[in-house]
């Protein structure tokens, strides 16, 4: 026997950087300018990440592409891990990421499915929601509550147990 379910999530879409609280502005901001940084020669798919720790701190990380694809870094784990390499216990509260390039034809690009399992990962270590605001190309800004609502079904270290 089957039962249908389903998932939900709610999340927001402002329409300009100005809708934004000063926080999530200056953490936005700081993605677009990483993205300026990323080497993509590639898929011309440039993605620049901002984490706000819990201490206040911004890590910034943007993504650097290579011949051989599978040695790529996204500038969401870039990021991740200099932060976890300069503050290992403190944790990620909200995630930025910007995308920009003619290449980027979404209304919006949020983090691919092996830089949501990392951040899920991160989150749980630390027992956080972690915030992800998300634009590309100067669209419209999607803000969701928990990297949960990007991958509601994720396998966490209570899937190993």
């Amino acid at each position: 026997m089957s039962e249908a379910r389903s998932i939900h999530i709610d999340y927001q879409v402002v329409s300009q950087l100005a809708d934004l609280t000063k926080d999530d502005q200056s953490l936005l901001n700081q993605a677009i300018e990483a993205s300026k940084l990323a080497y993509a020669p590639y898929s011309k798919f440039h993605v620049g990440c901002a984490l706000r720790l819990a201490n206040g701190k911004v890590i910034n990380g943007s993504n650097q592409e290579n011949a051989a694809y599978t040695v790529c870094q996204c500038a969401e784990r870039g990021a991740l891990g200099y932060a976890s390499a300069k503050y290992p216990d403190v944790a990620v509260i909200e995630v930025a990421v910007y995308a920009q390039g003619a290449s980027v034809t979404t209304p919006v690009a949020t983090p691919c499915g092996v830089c949501r399992q990392a951040l899920l990962e991160y989150a749980d270590r630390f027992d956080q929601t972690m915030r992800i605001i998300a634009q590309c190309n100067n669209s419209s800004i999607y803000l969701f509550n928990s990297i949960r609502d990007l991958l509601p079904l994720g396998f966490s270290k209570n899937n190993l147990i």
